[in-house]
């Protein structure tokens, strides 16, 4: 029986060794693309200055923050808490160490963050992001909007998922535009947050959320076809062009989407992309291109990934501007539902190389040594040091090891090893000079 609550804290993730292998394996093949692509990676802290955090922040973000609190605090301690994203620190990043920076500066970023929100099914509070970002100092050429788009279709390439994956991409001036034409401005923020969470309710609670703030019953029916709008680019920016709207703002957004979706068909992606309407991302600092990826397949998977352009995210920080284009993979949740769903291909359990078992305490010099020899051409090895009889010894040896090497006095002796296969029982001469 327990003498206390050993569960992980509600919102955790907690892996058996065969799954964090298969978690390991994820993370470093994204870290591999993201480099591939020419992203450099750093770290920042995972504690930072409250108002750090809250710089850019919107909505509940104050309520879902973890505050640090320490039993004897300085002045300069006294109100820190831990990173919800890698966004806002790195915006901190960038100001504080431009003068050593290289702008284009195109970084990645693979580390924890810690959100307080209500946990539940796939929604954890402590997880992996893997972020790439590319910022500029003054302006950044939209091609990076590709750039980072493409890198991130890539990494999810590299998975080798059963099903595809579909990048959704907007702009957000295009809504911008449409509002400021509709007269509309004023209720932007609720017009955003109802069109994020439209495909999340009927059509009808869309339409009745749009009444409740206001809106007309001509200016919802122009804003329910708008967001239907969706498919390849040629159908979706002829669609937008023939709305009519003369919106200097519209019309800006409408070329940029036109844009980086004729780049992304360059490069062969055409079929793993999509102009889609619906997609505004809710964080209020995105001012350009907005994307998501989704399994098409798995809809109420929801998001996969999900990023964009701002303009000014260092504002609170410094007068000079820092514009940036970047995306996120929310790897714990992606996981999470690529397990349960049991998309990710078939991979062996974790195992190691070899599992040494020397007979007595007597042969624990040589097995060392044997053990040393492998681990310098790279194998992976552990040797067997409980004090049972040789048959437990291999039944614990077969659950760790792919081969297992036994070690007693004519082994010593002879220095002539043999290798057990455990898969198939068959035994071979080990060559530790080969």
């Amino acid at each position: 029986m327990k003498k206390v609550n050993t569960s992980p804290i509600s919102g955790t993730q907690e892996l058996t060794p065969e799954n964090q292998a298969i978690f390991n394996n994820l993370k470093t093949k994204i870290d591999e693309v993201y480099h591939r692509h020419g992203y450099l990676d750093i770290e920042t802290p995972s504690i930072e200055r409250t108002e750090i955090l809250l710089a850019k922040a919107g909505g509940d973000t104050e309520k879902q923050i973890y505050k640090v609190v320490k039993t004897a605090e300085t002045a300069d301690e006294s109100d820190q808490a831990l990173r919800f994203d890698h966004t806002v620190p790195l915006a901190r990043y960038i100001v504080e160490h431009e003068n050593n920076l290289v702008f284009p500066f195109k970084v990645s970023q693979i580390g924890l963050n810690f959100r307080g929100e209500r946990a539940q099914k796939g929604r954890f509070r402590e997880f992996y992001q893997c972020d790439i970002d590319v910022i500029g100092r003054n302006n950044l050429p939209l091609a990076y909007d590709a750039d980072v788009i493409s890198t991130l279709l890539q990494t999810f390439k590299s998975f080798n998922l059963k099903t595809p994956v579909l990048a959704r991409i907007n702009n957000r001036k295009i809504l911008t535009g449409l509002l400021e034409a509709l007269n509309l401005t004023e209720s932007s923020t609720d017009i955003y947050g109802i069109i994020d969470h439209a495909e999340k309710v009927p059509v009808e609670k869309t339409t009745e959320n749009l009444t409740e703030i206001g809106i007309s019953e001509e200016n919802t029916k122009k804003i329910l076809a708008f967001m239907n709008l969706h498919g390849e680019r040629s159908f979706v920016i002829k669609n937008l062009s023939n709305l009519n709207i003369g919106n200097p703002t519209f019309l800006e957004g409408v070329a940029e989407l036109d844009q980086t979706l004729y780049l992304l068909e360059t490069m062969g992606l055409k079929n793993q992309i999509a102009a889609d309407m619906k997609i505004v991302r809710g964080l209020d600092y995105y001012t350009g291109t907005v994307f998501e990826f989704i399994l098409p397949e798995y809809k109420n998977i929801g998001s996969v990934c999900g990023g964009g352009r701002y303009e000014n995210l260092t504002g609170y920080f410094t007068d000079q501007k820092f514009p940036g284009v970047g995306g996120s993979i929310g790897l714990t949740r992606l996981f999470y539902v690529l397990n349960e769903g049991k998309l990710l291909p078939e991979q062996p359990a974790q195992v190691l190389d070899y599992a040494i078992v020397p007979i007595s305490e007597n042969e624990l010099d040589f097995a060392f040594s044997t053990a040393a020899k492998l681990r310098q051409q790279n194998y992976s090895v552990t040797v067997v040091l409980t004090d049972k009889k040789l048959g437990d010894k291999l039944t614990y040896a077969a659950k760790l090891a792919k081969n297992g090497i036994v070690i007693g006095e004519s082994e010593v002796a002879s220095g002539k090893l043999q290798v057990k296969d455990f898969s198939t029982g068959e035994t071979n001469d080990l060559d530790l000079n080969a």
